[in-house]
């Protein structure tokens, strides 16, 4: 994944320190019910479409700015399947996000899969019943979107606040 302007300058000051992002996941149907997955260029697996919103960017316009840039797939996002704050990663430069995922279920409209950015090494449409080998991540994004039950989140007790 690219690091967008805005990141890189936080960095210029905050150095390697861990820092909160906003992360989006977008899930895309097509109308044959097959899920539209890219083959990451920074880790060479299959996963679900994502990326990081600008500032002042709506989390569901992120995911179909980040569908359409990555994969040439136009989609609109039709609801929000979970929020999770994922666990610290440290980069191979030294720095450290943590990201607070926002994922979106999402229908194509249009295009044709192509790898669109230097982002992704390929794209495809998948069947539920033929998916490459996924992160647990991704299948349970997928997962969560298939059900038409509410937002997933981690719940917290109160006794968890100390």
């Amino acid at each position: 994944m690219a690091t967008p302007d805005f990141i890189r300058t936080i960095r210029a000051t905050a150095g390697h320190q861990l820092l909160l992002l906003p992360g989006v996941s977008a899930v895309v149907f097509d109308e044959d019910g097959r899920v539209l997955l890219g083959k990451r260029a920074d880790t060479g697996k299959w996963s679900v479409i994502g990326g990081i919103p600008e500032p002042g960017e709506e989390p569901a316009r992120t995911a179909v700015r980040e569908v359409y840039e990555e994969t040439a797939v136009h989609c609109v996002a039709e609801r929000v399947v979970l929020t999770e704050a994922l666990k610290p990663v440290e980069y191979p430069n030294g720095d450290h996000c943590q990201y607070l995922d926002i994922t979106f279920r999402c229908r194509a409209t249009g295009g044709e899969p192509r790898v669109n950015d230097d982002e992704s090494l390929e794209v495809a449409w998948f069947a539920l019943d033929a998916l490459p080998p996924l992160a647990e991540f991704a299948r349970f994004r997928i997962k969560q979107s298939l059900t038409d039950g509410p937002t997933w989140f981690r719940a917290a007790a109160s006794d968890d606040l100390g």
